[in-house]
């Protein structure tokens, strides 16, 4: 039910990613790991359900807005956004090792002061969040999670929509894009399906282009070199 208090520590979540970690790391990303994380990781122990405001974890200068990226790879897009938008905080959420191990060195390479990451899950700082306190979420190239019986591990589904419901802010963008076909079909079904949000497209451009200020990831790339075009839905946070 949107507008539910979010549920405790103790609720049982279904597991909505793969595996955590890939191959070896090597020595750079280990030191990443070990040196440049615990100065951008987001601590959740202690926070009350709903309490927490995203623009204090960038002190001692607040940002102008926050925005969550779901399952960033390996950050292309997380970097890319934080450095067009300074002004902007960024949060990330990535339970893949390596993929937090390779953000963290374009953070570095990049000096950006204005990322923090989750390197889990995005349901528990979902729980954390103050209401209507994201001003755009990104759910770029989820694991579609093809085979039927592995359906309900799809991120997009009523209850993290009744989370995100919570903690956008009116009016904020939910970005979803995906090349797998099963995914969109599931996703629009679903969005569309919820009181609390709203899909204005008017025509076939409105989500077989990327929107102009998003920059590709990774797996778009990979997805256009094997002749498949992705689609782009944005959604908006009804007032």
């Amino acid at each position: 039910m949107t507008g539910a208090a979010p549920p405790g520590p103790g609720a049982r979540r279904r597991r909505l990613y793969g595996r955590r970690i890939g191959r070896p790391l090597r020595a750079t990303r280990s030191a990443l790991l070990a040196d440049a994380l615990p100065r951008l990781s987001i601590d959740l122990s202690g926070v009350a359900p709903g309490s927490l405001d995203p623009r204090s974890l960038f002190a001692p200068a607040a940002p102008s807005g926050v925005w969550l990226e779901v399952g960033f790879g390996n950050g292309v897009h997380l970097a890319a956004q934080a450095e067009a938008h300074p002004d902007i905080g960024m949060i990330g959420c990535e339970p893949f090792v390596n993929g937090v191990a390779a953000a963290l060195q374009r953070i570095a390479a990049a000096e950006l002061a204005n990322v923090r990451i989750l390197a889990d899950d995005a349901r528990p700082l979902l729980d954390a969040l103050a209401p209507a306190s994201l001003d755009r979420v990104f759910v770029l190239f989820p694991d579609p999670w093809p085979k039927a019986r592995h359906a309900k591990r799809r991120f997009i589904s009523a209850p993290v929509l009744d989370q995100l419901a919570r903690v956008m802010a009116p009016g904020a963008q939910l970005r979803v894009a995906s090349d797998h076909s099963g995914y969109i079909r599931w996703a629009l079904a679903q969005v569309l399906a919820h009181p609390d949000f709203d899909w204005p497209a008017c025509s076939a451009a409105d989500w077989r282009h990327r929107p102009a200020d998003q920059p590709p990831t990774r797996y778009e790339e990979k997805a256009r070199a094997r002749g498949i075009s992705p689609v782009f839905l944005t959604f908006f946070r009804r007032a």
